[in-house]
């Protein structure tokens, strides 16, 4: 169905006036202008993600999805913590993500085709189905507390979406039969008494049943069964939700960010089936207000104890594991419509330091939230909403990767990898990155086309990045390749083709904003550096906000496996508390690491002089 869509597209593209090859420049360096309400719809799916079975990852990327694998899906007590509850179903409240779990097995295992893998899903799926009652519930509560309890239909929600999952990957027809009869129970329970409220009103509604329109829409396109799209648009009336930022954690949590993305996303992906300009308010608003509004923080993500936020205070509650899993998904299908570099940048930001750090290095434990000031925990679980979402968004990544348009492809994410990609006219296109990005300054992109062909291959150039080349063997590129842009080489491709893209990384002190005006973080490429007061054997009573660095005393990159093999950390020279800088000379040595460090406890530090030459911006982040 995809890639019939995707040739149907093209077809549209091409009628309009879209060509792929012809009379166009050799090279260019540009960005497509966003959409705008009249134009929406004609910029359905601008890139389409690559089915992740014609993906393979290596890297950072790569190796954060096998310790996953390895370390943290195969080890769970999955009978005991995930599937004794719904074989019991004597509870009266809870939550265990269940359904998040299936859908994170069944990608990962038609990623990896790993055999291990491949049988866990079966017997997962297995005795999930056996706990499914007559009426489609499945669920595991006991009768009384079913549908109307707190995460009921939460529950069952991102079952029914697990289920579609597995059956678009394996079309393990068992899979959506059990998904429509959960939707049916759904659907029916709540219609015949629709003043009822999931949850008791104790919070926002679609906070309480987050998942539930995703899950609908899911099952609307495998089945083509208008009632989950009624159940969407007339029930729920999700093209008239106007979702606003609220800031802070009060009253019904009207603010959750990761409830509130998930909205967001239904109705991007309602858009798809029903065009409509007012389906993108919400969206805007969001986009808004974290690269304008101070939303986001520097580590990529967004959120404080769960709900929107823009101190960039970043203690113990910052960056709730599911709002970063959801920042990075929402980026996902933003780029897939609207074709942004700055999309592909934050997605970078956030994989490579909020949503890593939220694991442990050797990839068994998962964080609840992950703050750069102060002391971080591990979550005592491996049930619940962020474990489970970890697991989810990691499966996701090999998809986000490379993309294909009507004029060609995409590269969004630099990693060692391969992806297999089939384009119009039956042209099938290799292509293989070889490179150490993030610890290494150049891509080298191997492009092997099933036949001589002419298309399109973009490369994101991002926004930090401000000697970016991109080098063809034997040919001149004269254009530039432009920060924050996506650089298009069109050409007639050959087997063997190669592209180079060096992306110079250059250290740079980023100011703080808010409540971190007057300081700033170290940053290379899109890696955040932070100190770790235990390995510099600094005194637990220091208070590291006192601390003072020259900035210009950083050397490195130095190798550093502490955090991940192939690391990287760096030097700074610091004046210590109440030190009489800039007159004396610093008295300690500073080693900084990569932000994933689990003793890491600051990345903003004090400078001698807040408006420094050095200071840049940062990026991501635009002035109102």
């Amino acid at each position: 169905m995809m890639k019939k869509c995707f040739f149907l597209l093209a077809a549209f593209m091409i009628s309009v006036g879209w060509t792929v090859g012809g009379p166009r420049p050799a090279l260019s360096a540009d960005t497509p202008p966003p959409p705008t309400e009249a134009t929406t719809t004609i910029a359905i799916m601008q890139y389409q993600p690559i089915d992740l079975r014609q993906v393979h990852v290596d890297g950072l990327i790569g190796r954060r999805i096998q310790l996953t694998v390895e370390n943290n899906l195969l080890r769970l007590e999955l009978d005991r913590d995930f599937l004794r509850p719904f074989k019991e179903k004597n509870a009266s409240g809870g939550y265990i993500g269940l359904g998040k779990t299936i859908d994170a097995v069944a990608r990962l295992a038609a990623y990896s085709q790993d055999k291990r893998l491949l049988e866990l899903r079966n017997r997962l799926l297995t005795e999930t189905l056996a706990c499914q009652e007559p009426d489609g519930y499945l669920g595991m509560m006991k009768p009384e507390s079913r549908m109307w309890t707190l995460w009921d239909v939460h529950e069952m929600s991102y079952l029914a979406y697990g289920l579609v999952s597995d059956y678009r990957l394996f079309q393990e027809k068992r899979s959506l039969e059990a998904a429509q009869k959960i939707a049916d129970y759904i659907v029916h329970r709540w219609s015949d008494e629709p003043e009822r409220i999931p949850g008791g009103g104790e919070i926002a509604l679609h906070m309480a049943v987050t998942g539930i329109e995703p899950a609908m829409l899911a099952l609307y396109e495998a089945t083509g069964e208008k009632k989950y799209l009624d159940f969407c648009t007339q029930f729920r009336k999700l093209p008239q939700w106007e979702g606003r930022i609220v800031l802070g954690r009060w009253g019904k949590i009207e603010g959750h960010a990761y409830a509130h993305m998930a909205r967001c996303l239904a109705q991007i992906r309602l858009d798809r089936i029903e065009a409509n300009p007012r389906l993108w308010k919400c969206t805007r608003d969001v986009v808004d207000f974290l690269t304008v509004r101070n939303g986001l923080v520097i580590t990529g993500t967004c959120g404080d104890h769960e709900c929107w936020h823009d101190t960039q205070e970043g203690t113990i509650n910052l960056g709730e594991t599911c709002a970063t899993a959801y920042l990075i998904r929402f980026l996902h299908e933003l780029l897939q419509r609207q074709g942004k570099p700055l999309y592909g940048d934050i997605m970078e930001r956030a994989i490579y330091n909020a949503l890593f750090a939220a694991q442990s290095p050797d990839g068994r434990r998962i964080r609840y939230y992950t703050p750069f000031d102060g002391p971080r925990k591990y979550f005592d679980q491996d049930t619940y909403c962020c474990p489970c979402n970890y697991r989810r968004i990691v499966a996701e990544l090999p998809e986000m990767i490379y993309y294909r348009s009507a004029q060609g492809v995409m590269v969004n994410l630099y990693t060692p990898s391969r992806a297999k990609l089939e384009l119009a006219d039956g042209l099938t296109v290799s292509l293989q990155q070889e490179t150490q990005y993030p610890h290494g300054d150049q891509v080298e992109l191997h492009v092997e086309p099933s036949k001589p062909a002419s298309f399109e291959l973009a490369l994101r150039i991002p926004q930090w990045c401000r000697k970016a080349r991109v080098r063809i063997p034997g040919e001149s590129v004269p254009q530039p390749a432009e920060p924050g842009a996506f650089f298009r080489v069109r050409r007639q491709w050959q087997p063997g083709d190669q592209v180079v893209l060096e992306l110079p990384m250059e250290w740079r002190w980023v100011k703080g904003r808010i409540c971190q005006a007057g300081r700033a973080a170290l940053m290379r490429g899109p890696l955040v550096f932070c100190l770790n007061p235990k390995r510099n054997k600094l005194p637990a009573d220091m208070d590291l906000r006192l601390l003072v660095v020259d900035t210009a005393s950083v050397e490195g990159p130095m190798p550093d496996d502490s955090v991940h093999p192939g690391g990287w950390a760096c030097r700074v020279r610091a004046w210590g508390p109440g030190q009489w800088y800039p007159f004396a000379k610093p008295e300690r040595e500073l080693t900084l690491t990569e932000f994933p460090d689990p003793d890491g406890e600051a990345i903003y530090f004090k400078l001698p002089n807040p408006n420094a030459p050095e200071l840049v911006d940062d990026e991501l982040c635009r002035k109102p």
